[in-house]
C-alpha cells in the first residue's frame, strides 16, 4: 500500500456565533473520528487550550501569531511535530488591516509521504478584496517556492474565500500567471469530483442564512491544493470529501463545511514511465 497523508481544513465558526457548545462538540468528535495528519482550523479560539480540546492529546498545534480581539484566529495542527518556517503578515494594503489574522503560516512536517510543507493560507475575506487576495497568492507562493526546495511536497489549505475561479484562485491552480510569476496547484476537489461545484459555504445551511452574508450566493471557498512539479503535483489526490456539509441530528457544526483530502505517493513519480 503507498505511503498516503491525511490533510483536512474547516473554519468552525466560533463561540461568539449561536449554539457553539453543541457545534464544537460535533466538530471535535468528528475531527477524532477523521484522524487526519494535518488539520488547518480557522475562525477558532487560540491560545486557550479550544483547539487541543477539539482535537484530543498528541498533536503539535501553532496558531497564526495575531487573533481577532476575541482571542478568535487561525490554528495549523500536525500529528508528527512540525517546524514553523515563516509566517507572512498579508495585511498587503491599508483596507487589509482590518482583518488581524490574515496571514499565511508555513510549517515544515515529515510524515509518511516524506518532509512536506504546510501552508496555512488565510487572506482577506471581504467580497471586494480580491485585488487583496490575489497579492496575498502571490505572497504565500512565492513562500512557499524559495522553502520548497528542501521538502518532497507541499500543500496549501484553509478558508481561501476565493472561489476557483476567482483570480487568485486561478494563479495558485496554474491558470494565469501574476506579476513575472506562475506556479502550479492542483485542487483536490477538482481532481476526484470534476464538474462537481462542492460547494463550502452553501444557502442551504441556516447558519449561512442567518448569518452576516445571507444574501451571497453558494460557493466553494474552502480549498485543498496540492503543489506539482514540473510533471504534474508529487502527490496523488486519492480521496476528498467535504466534512460536516450535513446537519447532525438537528445540530450544523459551521456555516461552513470543511475539506479533507487523503494524498499518496504515485505509483511511479512524476516524469517517469511505469516499469
Amino acid at each position: 500500500m503507498a505511503a498516503s497523508l491525511r490533510v483536512l481544513t474547516m473554519n468552525v465558526l466560533g463561540p461568539a456565533n449561536p449554539d457553539w457548545a453543541r457545534r464544537s462538540a460535533l466538530v471535535g468528535e468528528t475531527l477524532r473520528r477523521l484522524d487526519a495528519d494535518v488539520v488547518a482550523l480557522q475562525e477558532v479560539p487560540v491560545g486557550d487550550g479550544t483547539v487541543e480540546d477539539l482535537l484530543g492529546p498528541g498533536w503539535s498545534v501553532t496558531p497564526f501569531s495575531r487573533a481577532a480581539d476575541d482571542g478568535v484566529g487561525g490554528a495549523l495542527a500536525t500529528r508528527a511535530p512540525h517546524r514553523v518556517l515563516e509566517e507572512v503578515d498579508q495585511r498587503c494594503t491599508e483596507r487589509a488591516r482590518d482583518f488581524a489574522w490574515c496571514a499565511t503560516l508555513v510549517v515544515e512536517v515529515d510524515t509518511a509521504v516524506g518532509r512536506t510543507l504546510v501552508a496555512h493560507h488565510k487572506p482577506s475575506w471581504q467580497f471586494g478584496h480580491e485585488y487583496e487576495r490575489e497579492q496575498q497568492a502571490l505572497a504565500a507562493a512565492r513562500v512557499v517556492e524559495r522553502l520548497a526546495g528542501d521538502a518532497d511536497h507541499a500543500v496549501v489549505l484553509g478558508d481561501l474565500d476565493a472561489t476557483p475561479d476567482a483570480a487568485s484562485l486561478q494563479f495558485l491552480r496554474g491558470r494565469r500567471s501574476l506579476e513575472g510569476t506562475s506556479v502550479c496547484f492542483q485542487d483536490a476537489w477538482e481532481t476526484v469530483h470534476p464538474g462537481d461545484p462542492g460547494h463550502t459555504f452553501d444557502a442551504r445551511n441556516p447558519l449561512v442564512r442567518a448569518g452576516e452574508v445571507a444574501t451571497a450566493v453558494s460557493r466553494r471557498i474552502d480549498h485543498v491544493l496540492v503543489r506539482a512539479g514540473v510533471h504534474g503535483p508529487t502527490l496523488q489526490v486519492t480521496a476528498c470529501a467535504r466534512v460536516l456539509d450535513e446537519p447532525v441530528g438537528d445540530v450544523w457544526a459551521s456555516d461552513h463545511c470543511g475539506v479533507v483530502a487523503d494524498l499518496a505517493v504515485p505509483g511511479h513519480p512524476p516524469g517517469s514511465w511505469a516499469s
